[in-house]
C-alpha cells in the first residue's frame, strides 16, 4: 500500500516535471524563433567570451558575416541586437525611429551626465525633446553656425602657421594626428568658453585632463551593469570611488568656468560663446523647460568632448586616408590650388566650390567613421525583419560594416572619392548608407559645425603643404590600426614630410 502511494506520487512529481520541461523547451524554442539569428552564449556570461572590447566594430563585423546582417547576442544578463547593413538600417531608424530612440543606461553613464541631463546619454523623453529643440534652434542653427567662421578661420590659420614651423625643419615630420587635436580643441573652448587652449595659462588648466578620464571612465565595465544584483563589487573593487572622484573633480572645473562667466567683470569676448547662450535659456522665463547649472554643466562636456575627439579624428583619417591614396591625393591639391591661385589660404566662401574636396570628406567618413557604433536602446517592443525586438534592448548599428555594405556600395573596400561627384548621397541621416551622425530624432544636432571645422581644416593643409612620406615608407606602411573608445582614433599617430607650397 505504501509502495502504490510512493509510486503514485512519484508519477504525479514525473509527470508534472514533464509539462515543466515542455512548457520550457517549447517556450526557449519560440523566443528563439522570434530573435535574430545569432552565436551561441554561455549560461550567465552570455556571449562575453566573443565580445572584443579593444575593436568592438570590427568583432561585431566579423560575427555578423558569419550571423547575418541583423544579429542577436548577449552580454550576461543585457540583450543586443546588432544591425549591420544599409536595409535593416533604414528599417530601425525610419521605419521604427521612436522604437530605437532610446540610449543605452548605465551606472557610469548616469553619473557622468548629472544623471542624464544632457542630450546626448539622456533617454528619450519630454525633458530630451525641449532640450534639443533649444539646443538645435540656439547653439546649433545656420545663423550660429556662420556666426563662428573668424574663429574657424583664425584658429585653422593659427594650425598651418604651426604647422609651417615644423616644415622648415628639413628633418621633423609633422604630427598630423596632433595638430588635429590641438585645433579642434582650440576652436571648441574658444566658442564654448570665448577663450582658447592657446592663451596664456589655459592650456595648461586640468580641462583636457579631465575629459580624458571621464572618456576612460565610460569604457570601464561596471559589473552592476551586467548584472544589477552584484554592484556592490564595483563598490568593492573601488571603481564607484574612482568614478565619483572623477566626477567631483570636473564639478569643481566646472562650476569655476560658471563662476567666472557670471561675474561683472567678465572680458567681453565671452560674449555669445556657448556657456554664455545657456545662461540665457536658463534666465528666460518662456523657456519649455527648466535649466539650472547642473544642466549647463552636462550640457558643456557634450559639446565639448562632441566637438573635440570626432573632429580630430576625422581629419586624421581623411589625411591618413589621402595619402594611402596619392592620386586622390592629387585631385584634392589641385582642385583647391586651381581655384584659389595666389590668394594665400582657402577661405570659407571657397568651400562651396571644391566637390572634390567635399566627395573625399564624404568618403572618408564612409570608410573611416570616427564612431564606427551608433549606440541605441529600444524603448518599446517593435518588430524589425519578422523579429520580435523586446523593449530595453541595447541596439549597436554599426556604421564600420554599413560603409562596407555591398548591397549599398559598389566597390565598397576601394577609397573612391568619385563615388559621390554627381550624387545625391549625403551624412545628414537621409542616406541609410552613410550615417557619420546618425539620423533621425537621435541625429547629432552640432554636426554642420563639426563639417564646417573638417572642410576647412583639410582644404588649407593640402593648399599649404606638399605631403610626402617619410624616407623609406610606403603607402603600404600607414597603418589603419585604431584606439578602442566610443570615437577611434588612429592608434599610431600620423607623421608625415610637409614642404610649403607658397
Amino acid at each position: 500500500m505504501v509502495v502504490m502511494i510512493y509510486y503514485y506520487y512519484f508519477s504525479i512529481a514525473i509527470a508534472l516535471l514533464s509539462i515543466i520541461v515542455i512548457f520550457l523547451v517549447t517556450t526557449t524554442s519560440r523566443l528563439i524563433k522570434k530573435r535574430p539569428p545569432g552565436p551561441w552564449g554561455l549560461p550567465i556570461i552570455g556571449n562575453l567570451l566573443q565580445y572584443d572590447s579593444t575593436n568592438v566594430h570590427v568583432c561585431l563585423s566579423n560575427l555578423s558575416k558569419k550571423y547575418g546582417p541583423l544579429m542577436y547576442m548577449k552580454l550576461a544578463s543585457l540583450p543586443i541586437i546588432v544591425i549591420s547593413s544599409a536595409r535593416f538600417a533604414k528599417e530601425a531608424l525610419k521605419d521604427n525611429d521612436v522604437a530605437f530612440s532610446g540610449r543605452p543606461i548605465s551606472s557610469s553613464l548616469s553619473r557622468l551626465s548629472y544623471d542624464y541631463l544632457d542630450i546626448s546619454l539622456s533617454p528619450y523623453n519630454d525633458y530630451w525633446r525641449e532640450m534639443k529643440k533649444l539646443i538645435v534652434i540656439r547653439l546649433f542653427s545656420h545663423q550660429q553656425v556662420t556666426s563662428f567662421r573668424h574663429a574657424r578661420e583664425d584658429e585653422v590659420s593659427r594650425m598651418i602657421e604651426e604647422v609651417s614651423q615644423q616644415a622648415k625643419s628639413t628633418d621633423q615630420l609633422v604630427n598630423l594626428s596632433k595638430a588635429a587635436m590641438s585645433f579642434s580643441s582650440c576652436f571648441i573652448s574658444r566658442v564654448t568658453l570665448g577663450k582658447s587652449f592657446d592663451e596664456t595659462g589655459f592650456r595648461k588648466t586640468r580641462f583636457q585632463k579631465l575629459l580624458q578620464e571621464i572618456q576612460a571612465m565610460k569604457l570601464v565595465p561596471f559589473v552592476g551593469d551586467y548584472y544589477p544584483l552584484l554592484g556592490w563589487i564595483d563598490r568593492l573593487s573601488g571603481k564607484i570611488s574612482q568614478l565619483d572622484k572623477v566626477i567631483q573633480d570636473m564639478d569643481v572645473f566646472l562650476q569655476q568656468l560658471v563662476d567666472e562667466h557670471l561675474s561683472p567683470n567678465r572680458p567681453d569676448y565671452m560674449d555669445g560663446d556657448f556657456l554664455d547662450i545657456l545662461f540665457q535659456l536658463r534666465e528666460e522665463p518662456s523657456s519649455s523647460v527648466h535649466i539650472d547649472f547642473d544642466n549647463i554643466k552636462a550640457l558643456l562636456i557634450n559639446i565639448y568632448v562632441a566637438g573635440t575627439d570626432p573632429t580630430a579624428a576625422t581629419i586624421t583619417w581623411v589625411m591618413t586616408a589621402l595619402i594611402k591614396n596619392p592620386s586622390a591625393l592629387e585631385k584634392a591639391q589641385e582642385e583647391i590650388r586651381g581655384l584659389v591661385g595666389k590668394k594665400g589660404r582657402v577661405d570659407e566662401d571657397d568651400i562651396d566650390k571644391l566637390p572634390y574636396l567635399k566627395a573625399v570628406v564624404k568618403e572618408t567618413l564612409r570608410f573611416y567613421p570616427p564612431a564606427p557604433l551608433l549606440p541605441k536602446a529600444t524603448t518599446t517592443r517593435c518588430n524589425l525583419n519578422g523579429y520580435e525586438i523586446e523593449p530595453k534592448t541595447l541596439v549597436f548599428v554599426n556604421l564600420w560594416d554599413i560603409g562596407r555594405d555591398p548591397e549599398y556600395w559598389e566597390n565598397p573596400n576601394e577609397f573612391l572619392p568619385e563615388r559621390f561627384l554627381n550624387s545625391n548621397i549625403d551624412f545628414k541621416g537621409h542616406d541609410f548608407g552613410l550615417l557619420p551622425f546618425g539620423s533621425g530624432r537621435r541625429r547629432c544636432p552640432g554636426f554642420s559645425l563639426g563639417i564646417a571645422q573638417v572642410e576647412l581644416a583639410i582644404a588649407n593643409l593640402l593648399y599649404s603643404f606638399d605631403w610626402k612620406l617619410p624616407h623609406g615608407v610606403t603607402e603600404d606602411d600607414i597603418d589603419i590600426d585604431t584606439e578602442p573608445g566610443a570615437v577611434v582614433h588612429k592608434k599610431n599617430a600620423l607623421c608625415l614630410m610637409a614642404k610649403c607650397y607658397m
